[in-house]
């Protein structure tokens, strides 16, 4: 997939699969849409090693009904972070910033730079999605009225340097953030209550379309499962029983992808730097012999 954790998991099981298994591999460029179309209209590709399902729910539960695709395990195995984030460093001064509605009665102590008598909430960039939602959860809470300003930066990048500004210098900053992500593995960030999810209003928050004031709803997760062509686990039964086991967690993943953003290296660096001082937990996927193999590739 285009994104740097769904990249890495490709990666790193073409290289189990390939001089483990002793499988002929080819990575294939995909997203969730035309991937998961593709696998259901003509069963391939074979794997999709981290499919946010939940985007396209309706389809992928008839392919699985139809018995064209099957879900082999859990690629994140306690699901997605999306939230509002702040820094521990200023939590522990002030331990009472544990929801949003703390936070934002607190505008003095996330000072915009650019208007020091309002608080800033860091958003997403022009166009992406989670930018409707944060809008939303913005006016829900009424945080124009309570002294907030709501910044929008130009890029991702933009956002991350925001970020990594405010931790480097261990300022304050209240931002929006999702996971797993090199910047949730790189700094220690503590999640906002924002109450309950709930999806009927999430679903409003995000659609322009929709014509209901905007409501206060936690980010609902979003499972990311490794799904398959039917045909893989009846021809290749090893192999999906591998995958089913090769789920991580948030944090590791997390973890995984500082590698990459700390020494700017692909998909496929990572994924190697993750085989060569993850064996205790890769180990645990496969076969004692299919890891030798694995070992006997990396040395």
């Amino acid at each position: 997939m285009t994104w740097p954790s769904a990249a890495a998991l490709a990666h790193i099981h073409a290289i189990i699969l390939e001089h483990g298994y002793g499988c002929s591999v080819e990575i294939v460029t995909g997203d969730t849409v035309p991937t998961s179309a593709s696998m259901i209209s003509r069963g391939a590709p074979a794997i999709a090693p981290e499919l946010w399902t939940s985007t396209v729910e309706e389809a992928w539960e008839k392919g699985i009904a139809d018995g064209i695709v099957v879900k082999l395990g859990d690629a994140i195995t306690d699901g997605t972070v999306e939230g509002w984030f702040i820094p521990r460093y200023v939590q522990e001064k002030h331990p009472e910033l544990t929801s949003a509605e703390a936070v934002i009665a607190r505008p003095d102590l996330f000072p915009d730079p650019e208007s020091g008598d309002k608080g800033r909430l860091y958003s997403c960039p022009p166009g992406w999605a989670c930018e409707l939602s944060t809008s939303a959860l913005y006016e829900a809470f009424g945080m124009s009225g309570k002294g907030w300003n709501l910044f929008s930066p130009g890029s991702g990048g933009a956002l991350d340097a925001s970020i990594a500004r405010a931790f480097t210098r261990e300022e304050p900053i209240l931002f929006y953030y999702w996971g797993p992500t090199s910047i949730l593995g790189k700094y220690d960030a503590v999640q906002l209550d924002l109450g309950p999810a709930k999806p009927d209003v999430y679903a409003c928050n995000t659609d322009t379309d929709c014509t209901d004031p905007p409501g206060v709803t936690a980010y609902p997760s979003s499972p990311a499962i490794i799904g398959a062509a039917s045909w893989l686990p009846k021809e290749a039964p090893a192999v999906a029983a591998y995958l089913a086991k090769a789920g991580l967690s948030n944090a590791q993943i997390s973890s995984l992808l500082v590698y990459g953003d700390e020494n700017k290296a692909d998909a496929a660096e990572t994924a190697r730097n993750f085989l060569k001082t993850e064996q205790d937990v890769w180990t645990k996927w496969v076969p004692d012999a299919v890891a030798g193999k694995v070992r006997a590739f990396l040395d």
